[in-house]
């Protein structure tokens, strides 16, 4: 006999606290991604990553990458 599915299974996964951000440094990025910094850096040299800059740091739109990803994305 099959078991039940559970309400939880049906629930999407919530992203990590740290996605949750609107912005972050390139180097916590780096860390949550698994890219190298260097990668990272070179990502946002050649806009291929969202980026702003806040004073003297430049700060990845994480906020902006999510849009573009559920904008690009397509569901069945």
């Amino acid at each position: 006999m099959e078991e039940p599915i559970s309400s939880q299974a049906l629930v999407p996964a919530v992203p990590p606290l740290q996605l949750l951000v609107p912005y972050m440094t390139r180097q916590r990025y780096a860390e949550l991604t698994g890219l190298a910094p260097g990668i990272v850096d070179a990502q946002v040299e050649r806009g291929y990553l969202p980026s702003r800059i806040f004073g003297k740091h430049r700060l990845i739109n994480v906020a902006q990458l999510w849009k573009q990803a559920l904008e690009e994305e397509t569901y069945l």
